[in-house]
């Protein structure tokens, strides 16, 4: 085993037990990850050559059809109406689980740069949170930060199975980031979340099938088996956030029946996931992004088959996250922004959601009193959503709307600026009054790739090609620098953006090219 990297804290986190309870999970789980990764771009392969299809699978109809529940949720996770989300650094995690929110997600997925100094600097906090000796100083104002007496359960969300942790190897080969992440944490704070009357808790996110839900539970069993924890201590909620997942949450829900606690719609990258998906097909084009919403046929049907499925089975429906920020200096914009996020959070809460995520803490109170108005109880979850029945032609509708030059223009820009401020080492970032994160720079890059590719003509009678696309960026990426909003990473993040939008081939994950250029950064020292 090597370790590549040295940050501080380091020498706490990476202690001996904890890099061997690491190479076991990786000596174990890895090669099957790897296959699990192959066969997904084997069915991709067959989706693009039309080979294949979209559909609830027919070796699985028994799991649909018959009755079974998944385990009840512990008690800290009754009751879970409000959830906000944020990466790992110390002042983010002491102010998001003393929000108020129920429950608190720390990120080490898309609202994280996966820096070495971040991943190890996010494992070092939470040790610290869930033993509530967390401290921070702003040093520039002199403000201390400390936790509550009360504050959000904690619930961690490693990075996906995809993504591997490069300063870690094993026999030779990088480390699996979902196990890196989820290692460390659980061998850290088991037993102290136990003793402190919760538990580990995790959100995983980017599954496409039910194969990687059985493998991340046989790693929990195995886990617990290790830790000596008792069978069904580590509880998750699984991200229903690629489409081909979508024809499989009860499949997810059985293969995880005694650790899952439920499903959450992430709305996000569930775009990103449809524009990948069905990449080759010229008739499954999206609108600008603003323009696809949850009312949209297609994800309002993926909502409520979410709640039904959910509530059959006893576990969590957990509504999506709502990407606004609060407006300073502008009360009409102000307004507007959050009669969006009320409007939303009160779709959820009518159609029989359990709860739902924010990015701010200022909306939590909009949530919450949505959620109130028709959830006294904890939960919905004996709602049953009988009176739903969705198809797979109603998961595979179309969103509808224009493709428009300034959709074209906030694409590039959104894209472009998340990209430097990740490769600056930041993963979350307000821009346009929104909070950005992984998933919605994917919608705009694979936006852009999607109209290039099957020469889309925007409203104005622009056709999208690759000179259209280039003086775009050229002229946007110019305007940032008048601006004044060039930061060091600015080029790096152009010239990756352009090289995403123009291939015939679309790469899979952003992060995955990004993640290199953050190695040379490091490595470089720049």
């Amino acid at each position: 085993m090597r370790v590549k990297g040295t940050a501080p804290g380091q020498d706490k986190v990476l202690t001996d037990a904890a890099l061997a309870f690491l190479a076991d999970l990786h000596r174990r789980f890895d090669g099957r990850r790897r296959e699990l990764l192959a066969a997904r771009v084997a069915r991709q392969a067959r989706l693009d050559a039309g080979t294949d299809k979209l559909d609830f699978p027919a070796e699985t109809a028994a799991i649909r059809t018959t009755d079974w529940t998944v385990a009840p949720p512990p008690h800290d996770l009754l009751d879970r109406r409000v959830e906000i989300t944020g990466p790992v650094n110390a002042k983010m995690i002491i102010n998001a689980l003393n929000s108020g929110a129920n429950c608190f997600m720390a990120d080490f997925e898309d609202s994280n740069s996966p820096t070495w100094a971040n991943n190890i600097d996010g494992q070092a906090n939470l040790m610290d949170a869930v033993r509530r000796t967390l401290r921070y100083t702003d040093l520039s104002s002199g403000k201390q930060y400390s936790l509550n007496k009360k504050t959000a359960v904690l619930i961690v969300r490693p990075r996906g199975w995809h993504l591997d942790e490069a300063h870690v190897e094993i026999d030779g080969a990088p480390m699996s980031a979902s196990l890196f992440d989820f290692g460390l944490y659980a061998f850290h704070n088991a037993h102290e979340l136990i003793a402190r009357g919760t538990g580990p808790y995790f959100y995983l996110p980017k599954m496409e099938r039910r194969h990687e839900a059985a493998l991340w539970r046989d790693v929990f069993l195995f886990a617990e088996k290790s830790l000596d924890l008792p069978r069904g201590t580590m509880r998750a909620t699984v991200l229903i956030e690629t489409l081909p997942a979508a024809f499989e949450m009860d499949e997810i829900l059985h293969a995880m029946k005694d650790h899952i606690v439920g499903l959450n719609c992430g709305r996000w990258d569930y775009i990103f996931s449809m524009i990948k998906t069905l990449r080759a097909r010229g008739d499954f084009v999206l609108p600008d992004r603003a323009q696809v919403t949850m009312t949209s046929p297609a994800l309002s049907a993926y909502s409520k088959l979410l709640i039904k499925t959910c509530h059959r089975r006893g576990a969590h429906a957990m509504g999506g996250m709502a990407a606004q920020i609060p407006i300073r200096g502008d009360d009409a914009a102000n307004t507007a922004a959050l009669d969006k996020v009320r409007a939303d959070k009160e779709r959820e809460a009518r159609e029989g959601h359990d709860g739902t995520w924010v990015a701010h803490p200022g909306l939590i109170q909009i949530a919450r009193d949505a959620f109130d108005a028709v959830m006294p109880g904890a939960n919905q979850i004996d709602r049953r959503r009988d009176d739903v029945n969705v198809t797979a032609a109603d998961l595979l509708a179309k969103p509808e709307g224009a493709i428009t030059e300034a959709g074209l223009r906030t694409n590039i820009r959104v894209g472009i600026q998340y990209i430097a401020a990740w490769l600056a080492g930041n993963g979350c970032v307000p821009l346009y009054n929104l909070m950005e994160d992984a998933a919605t720079a994917e919608i705009s890059r694979t936006q852009i790739w999607q109209w290039r590719h099957h020469g889309v003509t925007l409203d104005n009678g622009k056709k999208v090609d690759g000179a259209l696309i280039s003086a775009a960026i050229a002229e946007e990426t110019s305007q940032l620098k008048k601006n004044g909003n060039e930061p060091v990473t600015l080029g790096d993040a152009t010239a990756l953006f352009e090289r995403l939008c123009l291939p015939d081939q679309l790469d899979p994950f952003l992060t995955i090219p990004a993640y290199g250029l953050l190695l040379e950064i490091e490595n470089t020292g720049a």
